[in-house]
């Protein structure tokens, strides 16, 4: 049995080495202890379900719909022989042009405003309207951005009240939201004198900080909490918007919209190539005929034909 001695455990005081050496075990095993990284914790759910002070406010163009509104609005209205084609491919050159500088000339935007008026003055807006109807099933309901789209139906699901948000005429806009189920929409307000277009505005167009002003107007009205609201854009021209709310989300963004979250930790989608990332840019190309597309027909609603 002697063999097995050292399998036998010894009875001895404790030296001050091996005191020592206890006391350093137990300090690095606290200190691993600390540096281990804790669990990630999952993020509270949100929509917060029954929440009825809080809302969800979309921009349109590049964030619910892939390209613009008025663009896919103007080839509706071109068919229709609303105007030439000289002047659809003069807009949207103009558009492309400001996206590319990242300048808008603002007697080409003014020129580009009155055009766009033009063209609806003297129309019905019951006239408007049902072909805003029809041209949504020709060129817009392929168009949705599902990830998006599904966004929006979580704020409806959890009982809130969505938005559209856009600076295309609000007949359109709501046309849109109707089809897709939301509240409402938010839109430029083209002047009517009974249910006749008079070829002005009601104040401008709703872009930039008239779209934060219209957001802030309809959560007084609506008893929201703006902290509590979320706001979602693919543009740097939104972010007035999205500062309004507690939840912004940048969708699809730009270069300085996705570097603007990233500086403020604003969460991201990105789903023009079909990755979903959080508090993550991702770059993506931009088609320039769909960026021309944009104006295009922004203005496409431009001329009437003569």
């Amino acid at each position: 049995m002697a063999a097995l001695g050292w399998l036998t455990p010894r009875r001895r005081s404790a030296t001050a080495r091996s005191v020592l050496a206890g006391e350093a075990s137990a300090e690095a095993a606290r200190k691993s202890a600390r540096n281990t990284p804790e669990p990630e914790t999952a993020e509270p759910e949100f929509p917060v379900l029954g929440d009825d002070r809080a809302a969800a406010f979309f921009d349109l163009d590049n964030t619910v719909m892939q390209g613009a509104a008025l663009f896919h609005f103007g080839r509706g209205l071109y068919k229709r022989k609303f105007f030439e084609t000289r002047d659809l491919v003069k807009f949207a050159w103009q558009q492309a042009w400001f996206r590319l500088a990242g300048v808008e000339d603002p007697e080409h935007m003014q020129d580009a405003r009155d055009s766009a008026l033009s063209i609806v003055k003297g129309h019905r807006v019951a006239e408007l309207e049902t072909i805003g109807e029809e041209i949504y099933d020709e060129y817009m309901a392929g168009r949705i951005w599902p990830g998006t789209r599904a966004l929006a139906q979580a704020h409806l699901d959890a009982g809130q009240k969505v938005w559209l948000v856009t600076a295309a005429p609000v007949e359109i806009a709501q046309v849109i939201a109707r089809r897709l189920g939301l509240t409402g929409a938010l839109g430029t307000v083209a002047e009517s004198v009974d249910g006749v277009y008079t070829g002005r505005l009601v104040g401008e167009p709703l872009h930039g900080p008239a779209k934060a002003e219209a957001v802030r107007a309809l959560a007084a009205a609506e008893g929201l909490d703006l902290s509590r609201c979320a706001a979602y854009s693919d543009s740097h021209n939104d972010i007035p918007m999205l500062s309004l709310v507690g939840h912004p989300y940048a969708i699809n963004p730009d270069a300085k919209l996705r570097k603007h979250a990233r500086d403020k930790d604003w969460r991201l989608r990105d789903y023009r190539t079909g990755r979903k990332a959080a508090k993550v840019g991702i770059p993506a190309a931009a088609g320039v005929g769909a960026v021309a597309g944009g104006t295009a027909a922004a203005i496409a609603l431009t001329r009437r034909r003569r």
